[in-house]
């Protein structure tokens, strides 16, 4: 037969109408709520009531309840009782529920059952408003708003009470920020102003590879110029990460200007305050340096940490509503004349130094010179005023770049000619003859016999090169100087009382630093007393510079007081903390000078010295025409540190005094180990060049009576 769509619908309708399906678990929990039965049964049975006299919905008639407001009579349909009020509140309360529930279309057998008059069931029911709340439910709300306003008030008490300080104090925190402003640390400047250490705005240049728009070749190519770097270096450093590759510290203005003139993506320049050395190794072994961390870390950097560092109290700002930040206390000096740094004050002060820059430069110069001829393991060169211990040039190889300290060996941040002992030799001889003639023990013109050797006890000592030269025989005190005779020595050595040659190198200081203002001194060594007073033989080579030790800075203290007339001063590099218009605030303490020569003595061991310079003296090499120039040359041997002397190794030196007539510098020149060269040799030379560059910056005037021809 044909298939009838329309009557196809019609049938499973009616099959649905006439088999509802069982109500879902929503509609059971509603009906439970209403004391409904779950099961709805077939429309017209009669159900038994879920509770007490509830009515079942299925055989529920609307006219039972149609008059429950007319005092409670029997129903006019089937004589029933009616319900009581308190039933039909419920009732109408259980209704609200109903009326509130959207009932989908497949639980709506309650509409389709015959004989149920639904809608007219929703208006017998009362009106909400006439419906009374349960009491447990106010009882409960009303308890939660109790508890909550009692735990609130617990909670402002605490805070008000308790924590009021605490939070105060926070407050006023977040409100204020304390900055410390930048105050740049002192700057470092020779004699003449020249600045060798200041603080500056630099930069770090910081490479972003993952930022990069172009190649990393066409960057290595572009920054390789500015930064003074190959591009293959700066290809390798770019190649090193994705990110946070630090080309460059210390960048200064000018080449960071020129990194941004290149307009390249993925380069960072971050600015921070650097120490900045001008002059590079000029004056690195004196001025020392900083670590990144502004900390003196060699030279006067570290020993005068204190008086570089401009520390200053926090500024504490307040924040204004707009974001700003303004002054929580007066910044102004609170006297007239406070010296306290604060955010807008800056003392201007620099570390003005004894050093003169043209000097340091020609030592610098001369040590290099040398270096390049001989090969020495290391060098030194000072010059110093005579009267007043200012070291005009203090210069040391091997040097470092103070900007690039980190590159350095650590050995070089040692000024060994201020720390290293060593034998003096023969530079000590103008003491020792001094020293005699001072405590009367021989005469400017008494004769001596120098056969190249003399026996002490159970020791036999010779000259230089003896036998190889021989004696020179009967000389008088200004030859034994000229021709640098031990055994000249010795004989003066004999001549006088151990006691008091004891005591006067005692009163010379060779057992005390020189008391300078440079870092890291070291004390001279000397025997005992007992051991020097009643061992001949340590006598003996004290006397020609053995069995002592000094640092080269302590020579020239002493050899300063045969030019000054006998005194002995204090060696220093700092004149004063001074202003840029010269006003000095702040100077060292130093010590009075100190009488170790009579003045007669001084001048006619200086006039003996002069003679070291003449024609077939040792020091000829220092003469400068037209210019008298007292000296003396020095080879001593090395000490080990394993004791007794280093085979073939020797200290070549040279002390000068210019000029003669009236001394103005000592100059020493001394040079560690030179390949087949000795003082005469090697440090004379290196001398002469710093005597010229003194006399043409003090602009000495050439001598009356010069003891070289012009």
């Amino acid at each position: 037969m044909d298939f009838n769509g329309a009557d196809e619908l019609r049938r499973r309708r009616d099959r649905r109408r006439d088999n509802p399906p069982p109500p879902s678990d929503r509609v059971r929990r509603v009906l439970g709520a209403l004391e409904v039965p779950p099961s709805l049964g077939t429309p017209g049975e009669p159900r038994p009531s879920a509770q007490g006299d509830a009515p079942d919905l299925e055989a529920f008639d609307i006219s039972r309840y149609r008059d429950r407001d007319s005092g409670g009579g029997p129903s006019p349909r089937d004589g029933r009782s009616r319900p009581t009020a308190r039933q039909a509140r419920s009732w109408s309360q259980r209704a609200q529920v109903l009326r509130g529930l959207r009932w989908p279309q497949r639980i709506s057998p309650l509409r389709s059952t015959p004989g149920w008059d639904w809608g007219d069931l929703w208006h017998r029911l009362p009106p909400i408003d006439q419906v009374n709340p349960s009491r447990s439910r106010v009882w409960a709300v009303a308890a939660l708003l109790g508890v909550g306003l009692v735990g609130l008030s617990v909670r402002l008490s605490v805070l008000q009470l308790a924590q009021g300080k605490e939070l105060t104090a926070r407050a006023r925190a977040s409100q204020r920020v304390s900055v410390t402003p930048f105050v740049p640390r002192r700057a470092i400047v020779d004699r003449n102003g020249t600045v060798l250490a200041l603080d500056r705005l630099t930069y770090v240049l910081y490479a972003h590879p993952k930022l990069f728009l172009t190649s990393t070749d066409a960057i290595a190519e572009a920054l390789a110029p500015v930064l003074g770097e190959s591009p293959a270096a700066l290809w390798q450093k770019l190649r090193s990460g994705k990110s946070g590759i630090r080309l460059r510290q210390r960048l200064p203005e000018d080449l960071a200007a020129r990194v941004r003139a290149l307009n390249l993506n993925g380069l960072e320049l971050l600015p921070e305050p650097s120490r900045i050395y001008p002059q590079q190794d000029l004056a690195a072994e004196v001025v020392g340096y900083t670590d990144f961390d502004g900390q003196g870390q060699a030279g006067l950097e570290r020993r005068w940490h204190k008086i570089l560092d401009r520390r200053v109290d926090p500024i504490v700002l307040e924040r204004a509503p707009e974001g700003l930040t303004l002054p929580a206390e007066s910044l102004e000096p609170a006297q007239a004349g406070d010296r306290d740094n604060r955010l807008t004050y800056a003392d201007g002060l620099q570390l003005r130094l004894t050093l003169d820059s043209r000097v340091q430069r020609a030592a610098r110069a001369a040590l290099e010179e040398q270096f390049k001829a001989f090969k020495p393991k290391r060098g030194a060169i000072i010059a110093m005023e005579v009267r007043t211990g200012a070291i005009v040039a203090l210069a040391c190889a091997p040097s470092y770049d103070p900007n690039r300290y980190y590159e350095a060996d650590i050995a070089a941040f040692k000024n060994w000619a201020v720390s290293d002992l060593y034998e003096p030799g023969s530079t000590f001889k103008p003491i020792t003859v001094a020293l005699g003639l001072d405590l009367g023990a021989i005469a400017p013109d008494e004769p001596f016999n120098d056969p190249g050797f003399i026996r002490v006890g159970d020791r036999t000592i010779t000259n230089y090169r003896f036998p190889a030269i021989p004696g020179p025989g009967r000389i008088d005190l200004a030859t034994a100087l000229k021709k640098s005779s031990n055994v000249a020595m010795v004989r003066i050595m004999q001549k006088m009382n151990p006691e008091e040659y004891y005591s006067r190198l005692k009163q010379l200081g060779i057992d005390r630093p020189p008391g300078s203002d440079l870092p890291q001194e070291t004390a001279g060594q000397l025997r005992s007393r007992d051991a020097f007073i009643n061992s001949p033989i340590d006598r003996a080579t004290t006397s020609f510079g053995q069995g002592l030790s000094l640092t080269p800075l302590k020579l020239i203290q002493a050899i300063a007081a045969i030019g000054n007339g006998g005194q002995l001063v204090t060696p220093h590099t700092i004149d004063a903390l001074a202003a840029p218009d010269g006003d000095r605030y702040w100077q060292p303490y130093r010590p009075a000078p100190e009488r170790i020569f009579s003045a007669e003595t001084s001048q006619t061991v200086l006039a003996m010295m002069e003679g070291v310079l003449d024609e077939g003296g040792t020091g000829t090499r220092a003469r400068i025409p037209g210019y008298r120039i007292a000296g003396k040359t020095g080879t001593s041997q090395k000490i080990s540190d394993r004791g007794g002397y280093l085979p073939g190794a020797s200290i070549a030196s040279f002390v000068g005094l210019l000029p003669a007539e009236a001394p103005r510098y000592a100059i020493l020149a001394i040079f560690d180990e030179p390949q087949g060269g000795s003082g005469g040799l090697v440090a004379a030379p290196a001398a002469k060049t710093v005597m010229e560059a003194l006399i043409a910056v003090d602009r000495i005037p050439p001598s009356s009576n010069p003891s070289a021809p012009p």
